[in-house]
């Protein structure tokens, strides 16, 4: 190994200007992440399956894919609100679709997994017994939903595919007010 001359080592850059490449860095990291737009007529879709059926998301709202770990219950909470989860320091609420959209139930298999959907600053996870991956869908392709679709109302869905594959409305579901629990306990003692 040839030591290099002190005179020719690159000079550390000063605390001031260290600071400002920090501070341009921290500021690119920050940003919100932009989705890129589908080529016109076309979705991107995270599909999954749920009590044997397959459904599919936009992946516009999906943050990440998370294997169930550990579940925490909670008290007071409907019973599609199955409990919490820490996804790297973070507290989140798991929500079963099944019981929220009443399909049928199925037991919880070794590979269920949580998919993290983000709509401004709710996030909140969904259950789902697999993960299939992401795919597109063609917007001509989906067709309305049938009123014969047990248990989950037209207004979740935006259509079917010729394939069978359920497209839910994330922006509906996430915007549903029975997500955000507003439960006060009293105290036992008084």
């Amino acid at each position: 190994m040839i030591a290099m001359p002190a005179a020719t080592k690159p000079a550390a850059p000063d605390p001031e200007t260290t600071r400002k490449i920090l501070e341009g860095r921290a500021r690119t990291l920050a940003r919100e992440r932009r989705i890129e737009a589908e080529p016109e007529g076309r979705l991107e879709v995270l599909e999954f399956v749920l009590a044997n059926e397959r459904y599919g998301l936009e992946t516009s709202y999906l943050r990440e894919v998370y294997p169930l770990k550990e579940l925490t219950p909670l008290p007071c909470t409907p019973p599609f609100i199955l409990g919490i989860i820490n996804v790297r320091g973070q507290i989140l609420a798991v929500t079963d679709l099944k019981r929220f959209f009443n399909l049928p139930d199925k037991g919880l298999s070794d590979l269920n997994k949580v998919i993290i959907l983000r709509r401004g600053r709710l996030e909140v996870g969904i259950l789902a017994d697999a993960v299939s991956g992401v795919r597109p869908v063609s917007i001509s392709e989906v067709q309305a939903p049938l009123p014969t679709l047990e248990g989950i109302s037209p207004d979740y869905l935006k259509g079917v595919t010729p394939e069978a594959l359920v497209i839910l409305d994330a922006e509906k579901i996430l915007a549903d007010p029975r997500l955000i629990v507003h439960e006060e306990v009293e105290p036992l003692i008084k």
